[in-house]
């Protein structure tokens, strides 16, 4: 489909209606891989479409879930059947949407506005409702979400939808097994342990520990506690009681996690050293080594430094190898945080942002970041085997039994924080298994590429200023500054404005459902717009989109 005009946007949308669109499960056509893979088989699906397409689900008036439980026969496993597959054109048929240019990123409503409009919906009380209802309703919740993979949803470091990924979350759940024990879940289990290790050879470990956890924050508060155990094991038993003051070192463009886990963990707020970065938003590694020692001289024994790769706003690297050679000089745990950069390790081309990466004490990495694995997948790496049971071990004897009829070191358990915890591996070993490294590879580089068009186009005009000239990760910030703020003389007031600008100009892309783009202010520096590249549905016609757009939403402010 080509590309619509901002202007042609704008007439599109005035008509809202929902679109039957008879090509709704033609498979979409993704770039080119440099790879050149060949599909050894071409097929047409040929579809019954008045049948597939349409919407008739009279045949589950006044019929309820406790009807889908009996499926051992073939009534009832035709009914489970019909069901499941109008839940599955539902969600294909948003899928669609969420692909087509000419529909909104998003219907926004108010909080209250929203309520009132869907308060026949979600209330929930003592009644019942038929399984008609229920496909309205899954229906209706999709029509008012945010389309996070339309390829004008820039506004997070987590967007687009891979389909392998999402028939994995399925069969999860399908499967709707804990991963505490090899009992309960002995494939996903196996999955989980050669996937780590594969990740853990990306790396350059050939050993280690590592676990997945629910989000980056997770795993890095993992880290955090990790390092305390080992240099204050006795805290385990006595409480913080038991050991001396600690401190965090991390840059001040750190992901705020660090913070949240050293509160957590009570070394406090007041212990966690912020350290100042260079114009590029990378970590002060001169900076860094002064406040170790200051930590030390105030007779603070220095914790953790955390090395940021790939900034939340900036998307900076911090200087991996210079901050290993100061924490080995001073005996401190080194932590990797690269939730959102630690997937470059697919490439050879930008590898070397993490240069000296296997020098890390611990690492973590979100694969449903710049890899594109559905939510939520992420992953806490720990250089020595047996630190994380070390930490965490309790040994419940009703899950964790030692006399079991198998080998235990496979019951995982143990050495996680929660107890219950989600099958997270399944979608990204699908994924990997349909991609290989090099469609990995493929897929990043091309984020590289995009960001690379959008800072090249933002260079050449007078209209945007870039936050930062150069990039490391695929990031790009920028200010959008009409003729009317280029214009101010005062540093001050021209700053003023740009804030203000920037933040009215979110909420008219919002209003209108064009796009989404994050914004957010920096230091002294005026809010400005981020986008992060992970959505491989992004074209160079959505950015010039994206660039025009900004200027015409500009010239609806008086």
């Amino acid at each position: 489909m080509e590309a619509l005009s901002n202007k042609e946007f704008d007439n599109s949308v005035i008509e809202e209606k929902e679109k039957i669109c008879e090509d709704i499960l033609t498979p979409l056509k993704p770039e080119k891989s440099k790879r050149h893979v060949k599909s050894i088989r071409q097929t047409d699906f040929a579809l019954d479409r008045k049948k597939s397409l349409s919407f008739d689900w009279s045949e589950f008036e006044k019929v309820f879930a406790e009807d889908l439980s009996e499926f051992n026969n073939k009534a009832g496993f035709e009914r489970l059947v019909s069901f499941l597959s109008e839940v599955t054109k539902i969600i294909a048929k948003y899928l669609k949407s969420e692909r087509d240019v000419t529909s909104k990123v998003l219907d926004f409503h108010h909080p209250h506005q929203l309520r009132e409009m869907m308060d026949h919906c979600l209330y929930v009380d003592d009644q019942p409702r038929d399984l008609e209802q229920l496909l309205s309703d899954c229906k209706e919740t999709l029509k008012y979400c945010v389309k996070t993979a339309h390829p004008r949803f820039l506004n997070q470091l987590s967007t687009g939808i891979d389909i392998i990924g999402l028939a994995g979350e399925w069969v999860t759940a399908a499967a709707n097994t804990n991963m505490f024990t090899y009992e309960i879940a002995p494939v996903f289990t196996l999955m989980e342990e050669t996937v780590l290790q594969r990740m853990k050879q990306l790396i350059g470990w050939s050993d280690g520990d590592a676990i997945f956890a629910p989000g980056g924050a997770m795993s890095n508060l993992y880290a955090v506690l990790t390092a305390r155990h080992l240099v204050c094991p006795d805290v385990k038993h006595d409480g913080m009681y038991a050991a001396n003051k600690l401190a965090v070192f991390t840059s001040v463009q750190s992901h705020f996690s660090i913070k949240k886990a050293a509160v957590l963990l009570g070394i406090g707020l007041n212990n966690v050293y912020s350290i100042d970065t260079d114009s590029r938003g990378r970590m002060d590694v001169a900076k860094l080594e002064e406040a170790i020692q200051r930590a030390m001289a105030a007779g603070v024994r220095p914790l953790l430094v955390n090395a940021t790769c790939g900034t939340t706003v900036l998307g900076a690297y911090d200087p991996v190898n210079a901050i290993a050679d100061v924490c080995e000089k001073y005996g401190v745990w080194m932590h990797i945080d690269g939730a959102w950069g630690g997937s470059v390790l697919f490439t050879e081309k930008y590898r070397y942002l993490l240069d000296g990466v296997h020098r890390a004490d611990s690492m973590t990495w979100n694969p449903h970041k710049m890899m594109g694995v559905p939510l939520q997948c992420s992953a806490i790496f720990i250089k020595k085997q047996g630190e994380l049971e070390s930490v965490n071990e309790l040994g419940a004897d009703y899950l964790y039994q030692k006399d079991k009829m198998y080998d235990t070191s496979y019951d995982t358990g143990d050495k996680a924080i929660q107890c219950g915890r989600h099958n997270d591996v399944f979608k990204l070993w699908l994924m990997w298994r349909s991609k290989g490294d090099g469609g990995f590879r493929d897929q990043i580089e091309r984020n590289f590429e995009k960001a690379r068009y959008l800072l090249d186009k933002l260079r050449r005009r007078d209209d945007f200023e870039l936050v930062i000239d150069e990039i490391e990760g695929p990031t790009v910030c920028f200010w959008y500054i009409p003729e009317k703020i280029r214009a101010i003389k005062s540093n001050q007031d021209r700053c003023f404005h740009l804030h203000k600008l920037t933040a009215t100009l979110k909420a008219l892309m919002m209003e209108k459902g064009s796009m989404m783009l994050q914004y957010q202010p920096l230091g002294q520096l005026p809010n400005f717009f981020r986008i992060a590249f992970s959505n491989p549905a992004i074209t160079t016609a959505d950015l010039d989109f994206v660039v025009q757009e900004l200027v015409d939403l500009a010239e609806q402010i008086d």
